[in-house]
């Protein structure tokens, strides 16, 4: 472990403390966990079992507890206390896995092994396990020589990638606050220090645009894409609000090559509105700082946020950022991401209109429900920070144009349209620039160089159950409904699809984690989104209709689809539905709208002859009412074709993220919040539980005993394992390395049930390769020993001889 420097002791747990474990007493008969109200489980020492009843006391408090016999859990031996892989422990429950990741967090070791998961828990403070001494201890290593680590997850995808010749992916899932970015941020520089590009020097020179290296860009994307996407919210003071999919693209010898970027999802609504513990996106805070003075004055904004209404109905200051640096951090990112000093200009100040556009005012008209502007003030420096007319802005929004038949006539409009009509603007521009900043950076980082194989790094919200869940948690359930159903198909179907390709007996079991019946009652024909999509065509369609319309078809037809059940002083909810990770209710109200995403055309149109270059061309291909002047069957093709509801783009997104990961061999980190009060140290049981059963990792580690889940090919056990019984191969002939292995495995006291021969690999159950590991170690020291020995007595025999002679 010396080769990890200080991180050592946040890794492994000291050889001290590992002798000490292994001659505590332990009595297995009586150790067990009790189920508990307040703590849910505690240790305990069983006093007595009868008629289904047993009564256990705890250890600590020594009260006496009578459960029902399904209640109390068997513990590990000491020697399994903090074990690095949970799928190794003789007895696997809840229990046992949350104490696992209790004390091991209490120690400081945040990232543990789970079967096939890596399973990280938020430390909320910072821990010296990712500086480059770690970085280069983990390079090359096997995921079973080297402590739990988010890098060594890289590394094995890395190796996979250039043995096997395929593409990886990294699947980083979690609550809002788990970890999730910081970890996709370790992945990435973990891969920027080892797979240094080549040929970057001759590229830069080729291209003359790179403004830094392709590692600098990879890692400098990240401060500019969180100042427009990361925001403070409850659980998170910088919670990333859209999904992102990073691609690495590497050479044929395993080099940098370039990246690029996709996102998901980004959350708009958050532009206008904020709950009072939250914060709006972080750029605008970082503007107002006052940092670059120059920009107040460009901008016309004030260094005071409670000027703009928009983005101060929240929190104005988070304690854990330092606005500043942040905003140097960004200013820095967008220079070294090559954007043209125009292109940074044109972004910082249409981010000023959008705050601008929260203090536009409108009154009605004497005797008429007509909007007007009261007071042109804020129109005009949004018209001078966008490139417009004032004058034509404010017609617009009070009289835009729209087409009854084959005329266009204006009409007119109420404040509250009015109102809205703006901030759909505010936010339309926002998250159109935030989608051409990811544009932008992805040409940047294209060097046309030669690639071979990329690693994915997914980094998207989990499962979210709020008070009050709208059409944005459909999405994200969804998606995550999706991604535990590849995990599943991946971990069952190929696991017994290698079984019977290695020729090994094995029962074919179907976890009843069948999350078929949710994911068809959201996207199969007449399921939620065909609906919604259906009713957003009917002019008339409304809430209740849409309402109306999923209750006839689904309600006590599908067993997924509920009635939410009524409660004192929850929110309104409309239907609920049975996600794996739990029954989510859902409120209906205002999906229509969200869904139609409706625009200002006459306003567009204005957008589409902006002087601001940037402006223009966000909108230039925006297909408006406009279009349909040329006339004929074409015109009806294209507005057909442009108009597209949110849920249709976010169905066609997943899908292509989906066909994506299918083409890739993927690796699972769960990242966990362990208390909600963002705490160092203090875990709180249930809430983990929660996350636990939610994400799979429970039922993944169940599966995991069931089958083999460590293999090793033939030659590569003969040669790691000769040492344990040599004498038993035989020396000088030919001898083919199954047969080897078959000899081997059978000359050593270990139980032989625990393992089976394939045709090219011998497949263990959990646990026989970490006792092989122990024996191993053993051996070898007692070798080193011996060798020392011999050695020792030769010079000593040297230097007996000289001294004869001396005499």
């Amino acid at each position: 472990m010396a080769a990890f420097g200080p991180a050592s002791i946040y890794l492994r747990k000291p050889e001290k403390e590992r002798i000490e474990a292994q001659n505590t007493p332990f009595d297995a008969k009586t150790a067990y966990f009790v189920a508990e109200p307040k703590e849910m489980y505690l240790k305990g020492k069983l006093v007595s079992r009868e008629d289904g009843k047993a009564t256990v006391e705890t250890l600590e408090g020594h009260q006496s507890i009578t459960v029902k016999e399904d209640d109390i859990h068997p513990m590990n031996p000491p020697k399994y206390d903090k074990i690095e892989d949970m799928a190794m422990m003789t007895h696997l429950n809840e229990p046992c896995v949350l104490y696992n990741l209790k004390e091991r967090y209490a120690a400081w070791m945040i990232y543990t092994y789970s079967g096939l998961f890596c399973v990280t828990v938020n430390p909320y403070k910072w821990l010296p396990v990712y500086d480059s001494v770690v970085v280069s201890a983990y390079r090359g290593k096997k995921r079973i020589e080297a402590p739990p680590h988010i890098f060594s997850i890289s590394d094995n995808a890395y190796q996979f990638m250039l043995t096997d010749r395929e593409n990886q992916s990294v699947l980083i899932t979690g609550e809002s606050g788990a970890g999730k970015t910081v970890n996709t941020k370790r992945v990435i520089q973990y891969f920027a220090t080892i797979a240094v590009a080549g040929g970057a020097k001759k590229a830069e020179a080729a291209a003359g645009k790179m403004q830094g290296s392709l590692e600098d860009q990879i890692i400098a994307a990240n401060p500019l894409l969180e100042a427009y996407g990361n925001a403070k919210t409850v659980r998170n003071d910088n919670s990333s609000r859209f999904g992102k999919f990073i691609r690495i693209h590497f050479g044929t010898s395993g080099k940098l090559a370039s990246a690029d970027i996709e996102t998901y999802l980004l959350e708009k609504s958050r532009v206008t509105f904020q709950l009072s513990a939250e914060r709006s996106y972080h750029i605008f805070y970082q503007l107002m700082t006052g940092h670059k003075p120059e920009l107040l004055e460009a901008l016309l904004i004030t260094t005071n946020p409670y000027d703009y209404h928009m983005i101060s109905q929240g929190e104005i200051t988070v304690k854990s950022i330092d606005d500043v640096e942040e905003f140097i951090a960004t200013d820095t990112a967008i220079d070294i991401l090559g954007f043209t000093a125009d292109e940074k200009l044109g972004i910082y100040k249409l981010t000023g209109a959008v705050m601008h556009h929260g203090n536009m005012k409108f009154k009605q008209k004497q005797r008429e429900e007509q909007a007007e502007p009261d007071g042109t003030e804020v129109a005009d420096k949004i018209s001078y920070l966008m490139g417009l007319n004032s004058a034509d802005v404010l017609k617009a929004l009070c009289y835009p144009r729209v087409k009854v038949g084959n005329e266009f006539v204006t009409k007119g409009q109420t404040v509250p349209q009015v109102n809205n009509s703006v901030s759909a603007l505010c936010k339309s521009v926002y998250e159109k620039m935030f989608l051409w900043m990811v544009v932008r950076i992805n040409e940047m980082l294209d060097t046309k160089q030669p690639r071979q194989f990329f690693i994915g790094v997914l980094d998207i919200a989990g499962f979210e159950i709020f008070d009050f869940n709208s059409l944005e948690q459909l999405c994200i359930n969804f998606t995550n409904e999706k991604l535990q159903q590849f995990f599943n198909h991946h971990m069952f179907v190929l696991e017994q699809e290698e079984y019977k390709k290695e020729g090994i007996d094995w029962e074919f079991i179907d976890f009843g984690m069948d999350l078929a019946a949710c994911i068809e009652l959201i996207e199969k024909p007449l399921g939620i989104f065909s609906i919604l999509e259906e009713e957003c065509m009917f002019p008339k369609a409304s809430d209740t209709t849409f309402k109306n319309k999923l209750h006839d078809q689904h309600m006590g037809k599908t067993a997924a689809f509920q009635k939410p059940k009524p409660g004192k002083g929850k929110a309104e909810a409309h239907f609920a539905l049975v996600h794996y990770a739990g029954t989510v209710e859902y409120n209906i109200s205002g999906w229509l709208d969200k869904n139609k995403d409706p625009l200002n055309d006459s306003v567009i149109q204005l957008y589409q002859k902006s002087s601001v270059k940037l402006l223009a061309l966000l909108y230039a291909s925006h297909a408006g009412a406009d279009d349909a002047k040329s006339s004929g069957k074409k015109a009806g093709k294209k507005k057909g074709g442009s108009f597209q509801t949110v849920s249709a783009l976010f169905r066609e997104n997943l899908g292509k993220l989906m066909t994506n990961l299918r083409s890739t061999h993927p690796h699972f980190v769960r990242c966990l919040i362990p208390n909600e009060s963002k705490t160092p140290g203090l875990m709180e049981n249930f809430l983990v539980i929660h996350q636990l059963r939610c994400n799979g990792v429970l039922e993944g580690i169940r599966i995991c005993r069931k089958g083999f889940p460590s293999r090793i090919l033939y030659g590569d056990f003969k040669q790691r394992y000769k040492v344990l019984n040599a004498s038993v191969i035989p020396e000088g002939q030919f001898i083919d390395n199954k047969k080897a292995s078959e000899k081997l495995l059978g000359s050593i006291d270990v139980d032989h049930t625990q393992y089976k021969f394939g045709h090219t690999k011998v497949f263990f159950k959990a646990g026989l390769l970490g006792t092989l590991e122990e024996m191993r170690d053993e051996k070898l020291a007692a070798l080193v020993t011996m060798t020392q020995a011999l050695c020792r007595g030769y010079l000593m025999r040297r230097e007996f001889v000289k001294m004869m002679e001396r005499r």
